[in-house]
């Protein structure tokens, strides 16, 4: 029997350590980045920062104004949302309550292959596929906010179909029975009724989806056209947060690092509120 809970307590132990390492993960990112971003924001004003709409460190008179950055990012977060959601979802519908059992063996390995694929070769398949296609359909260089809409909604396919599967999976079957039993046809079943039944985790999955295309950084580089500027059309390339800093920091020195870094510190924020907005729907059940 001692030997029983000595091990019961140890495993006990690990378990509280690995949380407490990724507790304190999250402790020591968030005291760097802010330590190193907030000063310059304070000092640079940060109203003057956030929107400012003049990205130009290399000048005499630098300026480091990231709302084209903050902008960009939206609008390409946003195009994502457009495509990949519906598209996710629909197709979560599908394998869940509609898809054969021999095309499901099929289907289900290769969502999983998509979620392994790294984020830079879905850039090069983009830059080689869509942004020929989009340079031929609305002209320019065809790097632009469309065509990293559509490689960050191809991108977020595997987290929403995956997660929104194993919560339509997760609704007890006597909800789609016994809509089946009042005579509902089996789309009507799945369509006002399991799947409402699930839309806490559908949401869930939507939540986390964003939070993979605002944070996407190597392959929105190679196709996004990276030019700090406020959009006025799709057809316009723009610069996200994250390409921003990957673009400049190997260089960066100064006051110019700091910003980069500052620039850091707003793109947390967001995350931060995604992932707060993640929390409120699993708590409220929404």
């Amino acid at each position: 029997m001692q030997k029983k809970y000595f091990w019961e307590h140890f495993m006990k132990g690990i378990f509280i350590a690995s949380a407490s390492i990724s507790v304190i993960s999250i402790i020591v990112i968030f005291y760097f980045i802010f330590e190193g971003g907030v000063p310059f924001m304070l000092d640079y004003g940060i109203g003057k920062f956030l929107f400012g709409s003049v990205w130009t460190p290399s000048n005499s008179t630098p300026q480091y104004g990231i709302l084209p950055m903050i902008v960009g990012s939206i609008v390409i977060t946003i195009g994502a949302i457009i495509i990949g959601v519906p598209t996710g979802v629909f197709t979560s519908v599908f394998m869940a309550r509609f898809c054969p059992p021999k095309l499901y063996k099929f289907l289900k390995p290769a969502i999983n292959m998509m979620a392994a694929i790294p984020s830079i070769v879905y850039g090069f398949f983009a830059l080689r596929v869509v942004v020929p296609l989009m340079k031929s359909w609305v002209g320019g260089t065809g790097m632009n906010i469309l065509t990293a809409s559509i490689l960050l909604g191809i991108m977020v396919l595997p987290t929403i179909i995956g997660m929104s599967e194993a919560s339509l999976r997760a609704v007890p079957k006597s909800y789609y029975e016994g809509s089946v039993a009042l005579g509902a046809t089996h789309e009507r079943s799945v369509l006002r009724v399991v799947v409402p039944a699930a839309k806490s985790g559908i949401i869930s999955a939507v939540i986390l989806g964003v939070g993979r295309a605002i944070g996407e950084t190597m392959a929105v580089i190679l196709v996004a056209g990276n030019q700090p500027r406020i959009p006025s059309s799709l057809t316009q390339g723009v610069r996200t947060m994250t390409t921003n800093i990957v673009l400049e920091m190997a260089y960066a020195a100064g006051q110019h690092r700091e910003a980069l870094i500052a620039t850091a510190v707003v793109l947390f924020i967001f995350i931060i509120i995604i992932n707060g907005a993640f929390s409120i729907v699993k708590r409220k059940g929404i």
